[in-house]
């Protein structure tokens, strides 16, 4: 089960800053992340609340998401991730069977590990976020209140669903959330229905 909660950050190196002070052990440094979430025609995962994502950064993998549900205030989901060799080869599989790419994302990520827990830095044309996944949601909440974060700010939603407000808000007629789509675009807070968490 995955279990977590992101934050939009004000300060993203502040927020590295604190993770080294608090002993945190980098563990991937910074890469691009390259991400595509397939779907059926008519959205039958979309409609069922599943995600069949194929993603490329320092390595290719592939991971399913079930739907997910609320426990103490953080987002759990049944969650099968796995590791491929040819991004282009496990897409071709995936189109071969009937799936087409709904959505393409892309994100700057940089990963820690704070004891049980990991702590992710993550890039996103919407702006910073940390993401904090962890085995319950008793040390995930401790964790964010370690880390200045305030957990009434807590985002429990995908970047999907802030992408798909932002679209609404701002509206925006671009499908995927990439660099190039939001170059020149400043994306409030209030437009993702989000504050910071680091304020």
């Amino acid at each position: 089960m995955e279990r977590e909660v992101k934050f939009l950050l004000a300060d993203l190196e502040g927020m590295r800053s604190r993770l080294e002070s608090l002993g945190a052990r980098l563990e991937k440094p910074r890469v691009h992340e390259y991400n595509l979430r397939f779907d059926r025609p008519g959205h039958e995962l979309a409609r069922s609340f599943q995600v069949l994502r194929l993603r490329r950064d320092a390595g290719v993998r592939v991971t399913y998401k079930g739907p997910g549900k609320m426990e103490g205030g953080v987002r759990a989901r049944q969650e099968i991730e796995f590791e491929v060799g040819d991004f282009e080869a496990a897409r071709a599989l995936f189109e071969s069977l009937g799936y087409h790419v709904s959505f393409v994302y892309e994100k700057h990520r940089t990963t820690y590990r704070l004891g049980a827990l990991e702590v992710v830095l993550d890039e996103t044309p919407l702006g910073n976020f940390a993401e904090i996944e962890g085995p319950d949601a008793a040390s995930i909440r401790q964790a964010a209140a370690r880390l200045g974060l305030r957990w009434e700010a807590r985002i429990v939603g995908s970047y999907l669903d802030l992408f798909e407000a932002v679209k609404t808000k701002l509206e925006l007629a671009c499908r995927d959330l990439t660099f190039e789509n939001f170059e020149g675009v400043r994306v409030a807070p209030e437009a993702m229905g989000a504050v910071f968490g680091d304020r």
